[in-house]
């Protein structure tokens, strides 16, 4: 059985080391992109199920990266994990197109709670 694959886009490599070990535990194939123009590289080039986004990223921020994903008519479920904790910033966030918004600090658990995956197909990672 193939795994899902999940694309983690965050310009903080601990955060990303962290959020690895955390979804590659639980069987999910991980990927990694440390900015918003390395991540749409790699979007046109592999189908994800789950793409686990930060909004503050040199290169090219989190917002335009999800507008970009969704004008090019792209669904797959994206979940905003970011600093940015403001009611302001999840409105734009979900406005843009993000299926759910996680603030940093996160927990495990809460993390786990948020993965839309479990609902998806799985996409044969590549």
């Amino acid at each position: 059985m193939d795994k899902t694959c999940i694309l983690i886009v965050d310009d903080n490599p601990e955060i990303r080391e962290i959020i690895n070990v955390l979804l590659g535990g639980e069987g999910f194939e991980v990927s990694e992109a440390e900015n918003g123009a390395q991540a749409l590289t790699l979007i046109e080039q592999q189908d994800f199920d789950l793409i686990i986004l930060d909004i503050m990223m040199p290169k090219m921020d989190g917002i335009t990266v999800l507008k970009n994903i969704r004008a090019q008519g792209n669904d797959v479920p994206v979940l905003i994990l970011t600093a940015r904790s403001e009611v302001d910033d999840r409105v734009l966030g979900l406005d843009s197109g993000a299926d759910d918004y996680l603030s940093k600090p996160f927990a495990a658990k809460e993390l786990l709670a948020a993965n839309p995956v479990q609902e998806v197909p799985v996409s044969v990672c590549l």
